[in-house]
């Protein structure tokens, strides 16, 4: 189960922890720490909208738990929080939750999936995936250029430790479950990492090719925070009857580029508005044009626009189509005002994981978020559960 919207009509989906807009969908077991969803209507009325909440095993499969088991109070709950867009072109209703709430908590850590819907669970609008960690493994790590010579100057490396003292684990090579991702992404993620060596309670991840990445190269962006004027990236903007129309400079290829080193937020997005006071109702919804040029289509492979500007997702969304006419890629997304990070990814036919190398390069210097992920599966518990987070960064000393 992953991050998926299933109607047209909702729109910014954002999950993230509160007073946090860029972090990740992740709180501490029996902590006071919530999680804050907003998400946006384009029907632009009034719904009844409902949550619960699935708990899924380290591959982001539905355990097999009973409900009762890991949710503590009612199993469905109302999202009543909402208020109508101001004077926007493009009207919409703008919902928020605060979770847990008092009446539905979950009870066990772990990989969970939210899932929002329509009088019966089964009419889902979207889910999204959060984790709940008790920190009971201690993970310390550092993020460095491959050890390989081959691979020296293209990918990166995660060199870690765990320290397990914090559980009474019989057997570290069965019972645990490591995930690393980058930048949120989860297609490519490394899965069921073993341990080297396991001296005492201390287990040591130091590889030099099980636990590598591509370097790839820092993300692309563009700031329509403001449609007053154009910004960096942006080539110009229109507006008719029907709202306003933001066209992006044409893309290049950097494949074989120099390495340059610019900031990003690694592939997520900042929704503001600065044409306004209130950005959850106030701001505009706009259409994004991209455009990348390419001799001719790839007949084997689809080119996608990645980020959480588009969830993450190969979707018929982020897919970009072909124009023979202009030799080049195109697509165009509805978006809403804030500042915006994504690449262009292929994704070969036969592939789940996508190659951010073929457009963007690949570089052994480039900043990328790492996170760590622990599992423990005790014996009889009958799940997967979250022992051990820790998030690295390759630009970290």
């Amino acid at each position: 189960m992953s991050n998926k919207i299933f109607l047209p009509n909702i729109k910014t989906v954002l999950f993230h922890r509160e007073g946090w807009d860029l972090s990740p969908s992740l709180i501490k077991f029996n902590s006071v720490e919530k999680l804050k969803l907003s998400f946006d209507d384009l029907d632009a009325d009034k719904k009844d909208y409902l949550y619960t909440i699935i708990h899924c095993d380290a591959g982001w499969k539905p355990s097999d738990l009973r409900q009762n088991e890991y949710i503590e109070g009612y199993f469905e709950d109302d999202i009543p929080e909402f208020d109508f867009s101001v004077n926007t072109i493009v009207p919409y209703t703008h919902y928020e939750l605060t979770f847990p709430s008092e009446d539905l908590i979950p009870k066990l850590s772990g990989n969970y999936i939210l899932k929002v819907f329509i009088l019966q669970p089964d009419s889902i609008c979207f889910t999204r995936r959060f984790m709940i960690v008790d920190n009971k493994i201690g993970i310390e790590g550092r993020i460095k250029q491959a050890s390989n010579n081959e691979d020296r100057y293209y990918k990166q490396e995660v060199d870690f430790s765990a320290t397990t003292s914090g559980l009474d684990i019989i057997n570290p090579f069965r019972d645990l479950k490591v995930v690393i991702t980058q930048n949120g992404r989860w297609d490519n993620a490394l899965r069921n990492l073993k341990p080297k060596m396991a001296v005492g309670n201390k287990l040591d991840f130091d590889y030099d090719r099980e636990n590598v990445f591509n370097g790839g190269n820092e993300f692309r962006s563009f700031d329509i925070k403001s449609l007053k004027y154009n910004t960096e990236f942006v080539s110009r903007i229109e507006k008719d009857y029907s709202g306003y129309h933001i066209y992006l400079r044409q893309s290049d290829r950097r494949t074989f580029t120099i390495y340059k080193k610019q900031d990003d937020i690694d592939g997520m997005m900042k929704i503001k508005t600065e044409d306004s006071e209130d950005t959850e109702t106030d701001a505009e919804y706009v259409n994004v044009y991209f455009t990348l040029p390419y001799a001719a289509p790839m007949i084997d492979a689809s080119m996608y626009i990645i980020g959480q500007v588009t969830d993450w997702q190969y979707s018929d969304e982020s897919k970009m189509d072909y124009n023979y006419n202009l030799k080049a890629y195109e697509q165009t997304l509805l978006l809403k005002q804030g500042y915006y990070n994504y690449q262009y990814i292929l994704r070969y036919f036969d592939s789940t994981a996508g190659d951010e190398t073929f457009i963007e390069g690949n570089h052994s210097e480039t900043g990328n978020s790492y996170t760590i992920y622990i599992y423990y599966s005790e014996s009889g518990s009958g799940y997967d559960r979250l022992a051990g987070v820790k998030h690295l960064n390759s630009l970290d000393d």
